[in-house]
């Protein structure tokens, strides 16, 4: 499992490790049943905080990503397609929100970003 953390990115670093693993855990790299480092394994390989480590795990938790299993570990929670449909269309709307922003910024109008998304969705 690679997670690749980024201080110039400002994104918080739990964040980072957050949507790294929901991508993980989304593509089926990371199928159910998984067991993820420990808190403290992944905070020393990512040379990071506990803390920061602690927190991205409690909300990959709180959001269904993950469960707990006392003196186990952590691990993969299984994903039913709903939550799974929602955690993708919350990605999408995420990328959608950076593109519409790039656009206005440009002076771009929204026929042609229309046109666009047409064309990279029909692309294979």
């Amino acid at each position: 499992m690679d997670i690749i953390i980024s201080n110039s990115s400002g994104v918080p670093i739990y964040e980072q490790i957050v949507r790294q693993l929901k991508g993980l855990i989304l593509s089926g790299d990371l199928p159910e049943g998984t067991a993820l480092p420990s808190i403290r394994l992944l905070a020393r390989d990512l040379r990071i905080s506990v803390i920061t480590t602690k927190r991205a795990y409690e909300e990959l938790e709180r959001e269904g990503f993950l469960t707990s299993v006392p003196g186990k570990g952590c691990f993969v929670a299984a994903q039913d397609r709903e939550t799974r449909r929602e955690a993708v269309l919350c990605q999408i709307e995420g990328h959608l929100s950076q593109a519409v922003d790039a656009a206005r910024a440009g002076a771009v109008g929204l026929e042609e970003v229309t046109e666009m998304l047409n064309t990279l969705y029909k692309e294979e």
